[in-house]
């Protein structure tokens, strides 16, 4: 997932009415096309004729790697276009595919966003271009979010592996090692408040639906199932959930952990001065450590998420992405060609890897060269040896609404709220808004 754009989506999501982030749910299987298009075209013999695709994406530098593809089919032209990021995108997405004009031929969605256009028939399964061939080269789980429906809808491009990121010089102060239980974890959060009143083990952001899906991802939780084209179960009270909310709000009691929007001026001085020991996040840190934080980037380093049990190894994801082609395009085979080229071909994945993106390749995790490379942004660490062994732990099963887009964007009115008292009590209120919004839309909205 990019970083840039993945953290800012939770403000989006906060600026944009919920009524635009639906993509006409009760209009599923009408309307948009059937969604293969021109299936039966050859992807690869659309490479060889001349066309012009359009490409939505907000990941930054990707006109390098556009440029490789250029050279080797120079008969296809890609245009990229930036049409802002998560719900700002998908918003214009669905105006276009309703007025049949105006969108892109390659867009890139997130995958929690993925199942909505799916769904609703916005998106062309690729399916249709021989995408179902291409399980091998992703990981298990960024493979598992682009299958929806028995379709294969995207194509995934990048990641976000849970990691541990910790300020070394402040661990070694208080002769503190990176705890590897969530109970060594509230040991040592207890620990870093009394070294200093103002001082946090971490912070957790009232309106990150995301970080708050990771947390329960890891914990064993599965909140949302899609069980077919109309029905969908919600439970945010499983134990997995339960053992997040119980440990999260005691933290917060205790003020170990500061309920604090993330992504700031002021959140990044706090990283910075040392106000945060920690940052529990995905795998494409790093670059954002770097950026933002110049002074203290080396004093940085990546480690393995908390267990919930000593010696287990479960980890979970926190964002990502994927490139889809909407059932509006009007050269579905070409860019069904390049999308598959984009995020499969082993010079464009390295590409993609270059410009900040923590691949899906399940090829390129496992090279050793990217293994043992000192990541400059955290001291010379070979992190990405702590980041693919995340990507190999992440947990199977998790999946997101039909209507996650909504979903998100009442977190902060709900859990957020809750972020203040009992968070259990928040994640009550998310399900009911989850449930109501659903049931009005159509679905069938239980607990399992």
């Amino acid at each position: 997932m990019p970083p840039v754009r993945t953290r800012s989506r939770r403000r989006l999501l906060a600026l944009v009415p919920a009524a635009a982030l639906a993509f006409g749910l009760a209009a599923c299987g009408s309307g948009g096309g059937s969604g293969s298009g021109d299936g039966s075209a050859d992807p690869a013999a659309a490479l060889d004729t001349p066309a012009t695709i359009t490409f939505w994406t907000w990941a930054p530098n990707l006109d390098k790697t556009v440029a490789l593809f250029e050279q080797k089919y120079p008969k296809i032209k890609v245009n990229i276009v930036n049409a802002g990021q998560s719900a700002t995108e998908y918003t214009k997405l669905q105006t276009a595919i309703k007025a049949g004009s105006g969108g892109p031929d390659v867009v890139q969605v997130e995958y929690f966003a993925l199942p909505e256009l799916a769904l609703s028939k916005r998106l062309v399964n690729l399916k249709d271009f021989g995408a179902a061939g291409l399980e091998s080269k992703f990981t298990p789980s960024a493979w598992s979010q682009v299958s929806v429906g028995g379709g294969v809808y995207a194509i995934p491009q990048d990641t976000g592996p849970m990691a541990m990121f910790y300020n070394k010089k402040i661990l070694d102060e208080l002769g503190l090692e990176p705890p590897k239980t969530w109970a060594e974890f509230e040991a040592a959060a207890v620990k870093i408040k009394a070294s200093d009143p103002k001082r946090f083990i971490t912070s957790i952001d009232p309106g990150d639906a995301g970080g708050m899906d990771s947390l329960m991802w890891q914990a064993g939780s599965r909140p949302f199932q899609q069980k077919d084209a109309s029905a969908v179960a919600v439970n945010l009270q499983d134990p997995g959930a339960r053992k997040v909310s119980d440990l999260w709000s005691s933290l917060l009691s205790r003020k170990l952990v500061d309920p604090a929007p993330g992504w700031t001026n002021e959140w990044w001085q706090a990283m910075g001065s040392g106000q945060y020991a920690m940052w529990l996040t995905g795998a494409w840190a790093p670059g954002n450590i770097a950026s933002t934080l110049p002074d203290s980037a080396k004093d940085w380093r990546a480690a393995p998420m908390p267990q919930w049990s000593a010696g287990e190894n479960v980890s979970a994801e926190q964002g990502g992405s994927a490139v889809a082609v909407p059932s509006t395009s009007k050269n579905k085979a070409a860019a069904a060609a390049f999308a598959i080229w984009l995020d499969s071909d082993p010079q464009a994945v390295r590409s993609l890897n270059d410009n900040g993106l923590f691949p899906a390749s399940s090829e390129l995790l496992k090279d050793q060269a990217f293994l043992d490379k000192p990541l400059a942004s955290l001291g010379g660490q070979q992190a990405n040896q702590v980041f693919a062994a995340s990507s190999t732990a992440v947990g199977q099963g998790w999946q997101y609404l039909p209507f996650q887009v909504y979903a998100n964007s009442v977190f902060k009115d709900t859990v957020g709220q809750g972020l203040t008292g009992d968070l259990a009590a928040g994640l009550t209120a998310w399900q009911k808004r989850i449930t109501d919004y659903g049931n009005q839309q159509g679905f069938k909205v239980t607990a399992p």
